[in-house]
């Protein structure tokens, strides 16, 4: 297990950020600001690593401090949190996973966020099929003792094609299909965080068997790779 931690100065850095969201701030603050990016990517590395002795993880994607105002009425120039995703390797591991650190509202997720066309076709057929293994693990006490509910965006009726009386029709009006957890920053900076974020990451793998499963066959248990 690696043991990196997060320190109480680069949350003084971000809350000093989100204060000063400005070119001009930042300009006379970079190098502390590239200081704490470097140690916070090794921390993220260090739960990259910690995946990789239980999931097979293709890479680690570090969020870009910079803001995209072009299409934003919020023209504040940086994001006032790090973040990073860890994507599984190969057609047949599918979901992901999120981390997200800022001050009072430090997150990990995971799940599918986006799923294609086809994939959310699957799934709901799926749900509509048969939904008993589905709710069998995500309902299970302790999974949601650490992951809580599922949830994600929904659309506001029945998709077409599918009946709106259906009793799984909730479930299967998901477009999204994540869990989150959120920690406070007593939590954040404790040096049992890493920890914690991978206990929260291996207790969501029966979830992900269950959905590569799903999304590698089709509904007659066939392989689709």
């Amino acid at each position: 297990m690696f043991k990196e931690s997060i320190s109480p100065e680069a949350f003084q850095f971000l809350k000093a950020l989100e204060i000063n969201n400005n070119r001009e701030w930042f300009a006379e603050n970079k190098v502390l600001f590239k200081s704490h990016e470097s140690k916070i990517k090794t921390f993220y590395e260090a739960v990259k690593n910690n995946l990789s002795q239980h999931d097979e993880i293709e890479k680690l994607k570090m969020f870009r401090i910079y803001r995209d105002v072009r299409f934003s009425k919020d023209k504040t120039p940086y994001k006032a949190h790090f973040a990073g995703s860890l994507s599984r390797l190969g057609k047949a591991n599918r979901g992901g996973y999120y981390l997200r650190i800022k001050p009072g509202e430090t997150f990990i997720a995971t799940g599918f966020w986006d799923p294609n066309k086809e994939d959310l076709l699957r799934i709901r057929k799926e749900l509509e099929m048969d939904a008993s293994e589905f709710k069998s693990v995500i309902e299970n006490k302790d999974f949601k003792k650490i992951w809580g509910n599922l949830q994600g965006d929904s659309v506001k009726t029945a998709p077409k094609g599918f009946d709106k009386e259906h009793p799984n029709i909730a479930l299967i009006r998901h477009k999204q299909f994540i869990f989150v957890r959120n920690f406070e920053d007593s939590e954040v900076l404790s040096s049992s965080f890493i920890e914690e974020i991978d206990k929260s990451f291996k207790a969501i793998r029966p979830y992900f068997d269950l959905m590569s499963s799903i999304l590698t066959t089709n509904l007659n248990g066939e392989s689709l790779i």
